[in-house]
């Protein structure tokens, strides 16, 4: 058969956000894959240089529906160590509880999409049900059931009583109970584990090499877990094991998945019986010294990077952002060689991508020697977009619907 290159996105159903794939196949199977990105760029590392630290909380917070926890505190944790902060132990450890909450919502959400992917909808349906439990307590706990805004400079916003540790305690029981049911169900299902075995194939050396991160790496058999290579917030004075699995293919992320599941609500008890006593911030300065940090956080996903770096004014000089979809994405063309066309949704949701996190955008202006001249500023570019689809597509912008 003659090899045959298809695009696939950037609107496709079996994707819930536009990313634009080219695949090459022949007859069924794939021979290779490339993607291309910017199709959800928003702008965000940018317009936090030109917004005060505090504002940029909440505007880092809305990269991802899903890990805005995450991107928040990873944050914040470059911002206080360039400005010299120790947050309380009590901040550390309530911070480190809505982390564990955030990871246990967006595996059992993952879940369902993996469920829904391969026909399992009635997994769907379970997973968030629960889904609901962990989001009401976030509610909760921070007011908001997505975008949680518990953090500040120094520490966190608002604390927890008595009551709300008897609430978590009591929700925790229930989801563990209904996990070891999916555990169950991973392992005995056997239209489940064959629908997934084999399925988007990563070898641990191939994990290593490609830099995979997350559930990823770890269900290569790769133990990357930056709560226990670089200790941040409370990990450092927890005890829990990184969850691995040697399969190498989607039914081992969903193995590892489920396993991590377990594993948080341990680590959830363990910091609400151990809980300081003690202040939840510290007095933060407006204008942060110079300086630049990095930092490392462990997202459900994998690790999320921040780069932030001051200039002594109170907004940030630069913010860079990578998200472990990015550093997941070369893994996926990997797992996609020699795989079967039909596989493609369930490989690409094996990785729990969020576009929105990854997307970005650099146009450079070459001279015609191939020089690069420099970068295309805001009006530059919209004039670039118009005219290539003036030419390419051929839209003309002076009709009026």
């Amino acid at each position: 058969m003659a090899k045959v290159t298809i695009p696939i996105g950037p609107q496709h159903p079996s994707l819930k956000e536009p990313e634009s794939f080219s695949v090459t196949i022949d007859g069924e199977k794939i021979i290779s894959m490339t993607m291309k990105l910017g199709y959800n760029h928003r702008g965000i590392e940018k317009a936090c240089e030109e917004r005060t630290y505090l504002q940029d909380m909440y505007l880092i917070e809305r990269i991802c529906g899903i890990c805005s926890h995450t991107h928040s505190t990873c944050f914040i944790q470059a911002v206080e160590e360039i400005a010299g902060l120790e947050i309380p132990r009590r901040a550390a450890y309530i911070r480190s509880l809505v982390g564990e909450l955030e990871r246990i919502h967006s595996h059992l959400l993952w879940l369902g999409v993996a469920g829904h992917e391969i026909g399992f909808d009635t997994l769907l349906m379970y997973s968030w049900r629960d889904r609901e439990i962990v989001m009401d307590l976030l509610a909760m706990l921070t007011g908001n059931r997505v975008n949680y805004a518990i953090n500040t400079i120094g520490g966190i916003r608002r604390d927890i009583n008595a009551d709300n540790i008897r609430d978590i305690l009591k929700a925790v029981d229930t989801l563990e109970e209904r996990t070891k049911y999916y555990i169950q169900i991973a392992t005995q299902e056997v239209t489940l584990i064959q629908r997934l075995s084999g399925v988007g194939t990563l070898s641990f050396e191939d994990a290593k090499r490609l830099g995979a991160v997350g559930p990823t790496a770890r269900a290569s058999n790769l133990p990357r877990d930056t709560r226990k290579d670089d200790p941040y917030a409370a990990y450092g004075e927890l005890n829990f094991k990184v969850v691995t699995d040697t399969h190498n293919d989607v039914y081992g992320r969903t193995l590892v998945r489920v396993g991590e599941l377990m594993e948080s609500y341990a680590i959830i008890r363990q910091i609400l019986t151990n809980l300081p006593d003690g202040p939840i911030a510290v007095k933060a300065p407006r204008k942060i010294a110079p300086g630049e940090a990095t930092s490392r956080y462990e997202a459900p996903r994998g690790e999320d990077l921040h780069y932030v770096k001051s200039n002594g004014s109170d907004k940030p000089e630069r913010v860079k952002v990578r998200a472990p979809t990015l550093a997941n994405l070369q893994s996926v063309s990997k797992m996609l060689e020699n795989g079967y066309l039909a596989d493609f949704p369930i490989v690409i949701a094996a990785i729990d991508p969020c576009f929105s996190c990854t997307d970005r955008m650099i146009v450079g202006v070459h001279h015609p020697d191939g020089e690069l001249a420099g970068a295309m500023d805001w009006k530059a570019l919209r004039t670039y977009s118009i005219d290539w689809y003036k030419k390419n597509r051929g839209v003309n912008f002076k009709i009026k619907a």
